[in-house]
């Protein structure tokens, strides 16, 4: 019986002359703490934050250097059981960037206990042979260390239930950064060896268009989750910078579409006397700004996509 390891401190590094380079992807149930894990680790908001499920649809790669190893984080979106054909063709997505990736980490919070929504991504975790999985525990710092040590047990039954054993489980709270550090130091030798595979100052290889429009989708899902979960999608037109501006004061146009699927949908983005929208485009223009660290000018137009998830020639329209 191997005794399960959990670690709490870093491991002492190897010799530093072979490095590694290779792609991680973190899975776990919506707001298991993916995307706040991977902004921890690349220091910097690349992938989407929302407390909607499902908002990450774009396969948003954020990139750790460091000396000995370059990380790169794929984002997959969420697994889930698919109602409509925007789901199917997300978990397919979801399934084949598990196949390609050298390392999955999977993401359970510490705060609640393991539930039929693990157990199904556990399952399909199962399946796939070749790369080595790390159970990885966020939002430690909401429980004490009694119930923190539970849930390791758990997560560690969970495998052997199922078949396999977890290469790590490392406990990790990225809101107060602890452990990040000590889990880019637990990946690492997961990966292949070889050369940096993107150029030092790169964080994320989404075009920033796609980030952009991630930005404004989330604005614009701030205060209509309920209303609308996933019935928003939003597509950047264009992105140019204001003619006959001084090279000192730069403005960024940027125009947007958000769709929507039916036009009765219309008057709850817009707002009364179209004053959400006004908020939605004043919020994500300013994180556009802190993203792209240029003043921009936010054209939003609300526009109806009828029945956008169910149709494939739409899907493919807006990025899917």
């Amino acid at each position: 019986m191997g005794g399960m390891s959990v670690r709490t401190q870093t491991p002492q590094p190897t010799q530093r002359s072979d490095h590694r380079a290779g792609f991680a992807c973190f899975v776990g149930r919506p707001n298991a703490g993916k995307s706040t894990l991977t902004n921890a680790l690349v220091g910097k908001k690349v992938a989407i934050t929302s407390n909607r499920p499902q908002t990450t649809r774009h396969t948003v790669r954020g990139i750790v250097h460091r000396p000995d190893a370059q990380l790169i984080l794929v984002d997959t979106p969420g697994l889930h059981k698919p109602r409509t054909l925007l789901g199917e063709r997300l978990n397919d997505v979801v399934r084949a960037t598990w196949a390609e990736v050298d390392v999955i980490g999977f993401c359970l919070p510490a705060d609640q206990k393991i539930g039929p929504g693990d157990r199904f991504i556990a399952k399909e975790l199962a399946s796939i042979k070749k790369a080595p999985k790390v159970a990885i525990i966020t939002k430690t710092d909401l429980v004490d260390s009694k119930a923190l040590a539970e849930q390791l047990i758990a997560v560690d039954q969970l495998g052997k239930e199922l078949g396999f054993q977890w290469q790590e489980i490392v406990p990790v709270s990225a809101v107060g950064e602890t452990q990040v550090e000590l889990l880019a130091d637990l990946l690492v030798p997961l990966l292949p060896e070889g050369p940096a595979l993107y150029p030092e100052g790169d964080l994320t290889d989404e075009p920033e268009q796609v980030m952009v429009a991630e930005l404004i989708r989330e604005a614009a899902l701030e205060g209509v989750r309920d209303e609308l979960p996933h019935s928003i999608a939003v597509v950047v037109e264009e992105m140019l910078p204001r003619e006959g501006r001084p090279a000192d004061k730069p403005l960024l146009d940027i125009h947007a579409n958000v769709f929507i699927e039916r036009s009765s949908q219309k008057g709850i983005i817009i707002g009364p006397k179209g004053k959400r929208l006004k908020d939605v485009g004043i919020k994500s223009r300013k994180q556009i700004e802190a993203l792209l660290g240029t003043p921009v000018f936010l054209d939003l137009h609300v526009k109806v996509a009828k029945d956008w998830q169910r149709d494939p020639k739409q899907l493919r329209r807006l990025g899917f």
